[in-house]
């Protein structure tokens, strides 16, 4: 049996369809899932963290790395960029 160019593009494109509806429903499945099963565990209790705790301190590689991404993204020497200040976000 000979099949025409259309029969075989549509089959074809047919099957991935139904692949990727089944792949969704899987999907939605696990997802409803795994809610059912964080509705019945049981929250661990909060940490309590200082309001005075100290900020990680910015370290020199940090500002190595960003000087280094900056002077190749503009296309200059690293020793033409000078960082004056530095604030974690």
């Amino acid at each position: 049996m000979d099949y025409s160019n259309l029969f075989v593009c549509l089959m074809g494109i047919g099957t991935v369809f139904v692949g990727l509806v089944c792949i969704i429903l899987l999907v939605t499945l696990m997802s409803y899932v795994c809610r059912k099963s964080d509705a019945k565990s049981v929250a661990p209790a909060p940490v309590a963290v200082p309001a005075d705790a100290p900020k990680p301190a910015i370290r020199p590689e940090l500002i190595a790395a960003v000087s280094a991404a900056i002077a190749e993204d503009m296309g200059t020497d690293i020793s033409a960029i000078r960082i004056i200040s530095m604030k974690q976000i």
